[in-house]
């Protein structure tokens, strides 16, 4: 059980840090004003002087304008407070911000803190298993700078650096070739070895495209760099037309699974070789390598020349294939002549985890359904304070047609679905909605409006990739049984939280909350004090999700 009164505004002119609340404590008051400095953080080759500090030290809690301090190992990724990418705001933790930005593992080990300027507009970055926050202000910020020590590389490991799992998914069409075709498997070996394979490292397997596609090998077959090597110089030219939609599509639904070598929370990764253009249409195909969590890069070599674009299914083949039409998943080369240089942009984009926005995460991964008590208990303000907790939790998740997804319930005696997991694949479409709600009052049947959540809001998305959540929030005595209901939404593969405000009993709480109980049950005296919760039910999906994940 968590909870309690909420602390203190931040000063004017500060900002308001989102997620402020329990497990951050309240802000100190320092004293300081809005020019203070902020926190910058590199690597430190282990100073003499390190000062050993917690998980959870923030940048404004160090003094000094420079300072060596000392990470502890296994600190838990989801409850960093992390605010900006590069540059954070002072109030992050600064073992978060040394992880989020590469310069320590989640071993630990020793940081250096500078001191900088405080900044505006701090963006929210998923890096290295942290998700940092958005922050539109603050007085004092993060700028994580310096080199990382050279890592002297052990051969069978690998580059732990660079964990994926990848299919090179290459052009065996009459398009490219027997000659060029060649061509292509030298320019994949030199990528394969610049990986840095490894037993801790990349796996990597290939398919062939052409008139169907074919799985030469898989993740599991080897682990060394000169095994794949021996393997793809052994491929055989297959020709046929280029079916290369057709091969993506394969690849993403079969080829990534366990027992094929798939490794669990590794980023998959599909590398499509394309000499030309493809014989058939790739949109499909993406679609579904993105439902299944696969990153999709498309490597195109030898644009087709202006007459042959009329032979072109869809121009714009490439933008509906990848991952993201932002451009870094789409890579050119003029030729297949001439591209040692290639290789090396290549490989720092695969090894960029952070770039993979297509990995399946607790943040892209989810259904969210908002049960809310609308009874006359609650009253008009009090009910928008409810509202901007929703808000507030809906906010840090990333919502769209193939990611996580948001409903929301409003009971009293009655039911109202506000809007379903289908009804707004944007996040901002789902804001709106969340703020146009309008407050019903009326009784409290907490346990009707459970199954009736169950049955129409959850039932339609049961079978689908998405793990479902159900924050429950209401603030009295529930005239009906919670307990038979919340079990059977369990049952359902629903994982329940129970949020009470006021006079809402401990024990309906617990009943509705699903195992470990304490961890999924949380109540705070007053409707002010939601706000503290939002980083612990954002945490508690995550670790949930990572849980179902092992």
């Amino acid at each position: 059980m968590r909870g309690g009164a909420a602390g203190p505004a931040p000063r004017e002119g500060c900002g308001t840090a989102p997620g402020h609340g329990a497990g951050l404590g309240t802000l100190p008051d320092t004293g300081e004003s809005a020019g203070v400095t902020s926190v910058s953080v590199e690597g430190s080759a282990g100073s003499k002087t390190s000062t050993a500090i917690t998980c959870f030290t923030r940048g404004l809690d160090l003094r000094k304008g420079t300072e060596d301090v000392l990470c502890p190992a296994n600190c838990p990724l989801w409850q960093f407070y992390v605010f900006g990418d590069g540059v954070y705001a002072s109030l992050s933790s600064v073992c978060g911000a040394a992880i989020h930005s590469g310069v320590i593992t989640n071993t630990g080990g020793a940081v250096r803190v500078q001191t900088l300027p405080g900044q505006d507009n701090y963006p929210a970055v998923n890096a290295n298993g942290i998700q940092s926050q958005v922050l539109s202000r603050w007085a004092s910020s993060f700028s994580v700078t310096g080199k990382r020590p050279k890592k002297t590389v052990d051969k069978k490991a690998g580059n732990k650096d660079c964990k994926a799992d990848i299919a090179f998914l290459i052009d065996g069409s009459y398009n490219i070739g027997q000659r060029r075709f060649n061509l292509q498997k030298n320019f994949v070996g030199k990528v394969a070895v610049m990986l840095g394979i490894g037993t801790e490292g990349p796996h990597v397997g290939v398919v062939q495209a052409s008139e169907h596609p074919k799985i030469e090998f898989y993740l599991k077959n080897f682990t060394a760099a000169k095994e794949v090597l021996f393997a793809i110089k052994e491929l055989g030219f297959r020709g046929g037309n280029s079916n290369t939609g057709k091969a993506l599509k394969y690849t993403a639904q079969k080829f990534f699974s366990l027992e094929n070598g798939a490794r669990k929370g590794i980023p998959k990764i599909i590398v499509v070789f394309l000499d030309g253009w493809p014989s058939d249409d790739l949109e499909e195909a993406g679609i579904v390598a993105r439902e299944f969590g696969v990153n999709v890069f498309i490597v195109s070599v030898a644009k087709p020349t202006t007459e042959e674009l009329g032979m072109v299914q869809d121009i714009g083949f490439v933008d509906k294939a990848v991952c993201r039409n932002n451009g870094f998943f789409s890579y050119q080369m003029p030729t297949w002549f001439g591209t040692t240089k290639y290789v090396k942009p290549l490989v720092q984009k695969l090894c960029s985890h952070e770039q993979m926005l297509c990995s399946k995460t607790c943040y892209n991964s989810v259904n969210i359904g908002f049960l809310i008590d609308g009874s006359s208990s609650v009253g008009e303000s009090n009910f928008r304070l409810v509202l901007e907790f929703v808000s507030n939790v809906a906010k840090a998740f990333e919502i769209s047609d193939i990611g996580s997804k948001v409903a929301a319930v409003q009971f009293t005696y009655d039911q109202r679905t506000e809007f379903s997991f289908t009804d707004h694949i944007t996040k901002d479409k789902v804001l709106s909605a969340i703020r146009n709600i309008r407050y019903m009052s009326g009784g409290t049947a907490t346990g009707d409006a459970i199954s009736f959540t169950t049955r129409n809001v959850f039932g339609p998305v049961k079978d689908g990739p998405n793990k479902n959540f159900l924050v429950v929030l209401t603030d009295g005595q529930s005239y009906d049984d919670v307990r038979g209901p919340a079990a059977a939404a369990q049952k359902a593969g629903i994982t329940v939280f129970s949020v009470g405000v006021a006079w809402a009993p401990l024990d309906d709480l617990k009943d509705m909350a699903s195992e470990p109980r304490e961890s999924h049950t949380f109540f705070t005296r007053e409707f002010t004090g939601l706000e503290q919760m939002v980083p612990d039910i954002i945490r508690g999906i995550c670790r949930d999700f990572l849980d179902s994940k092992q």
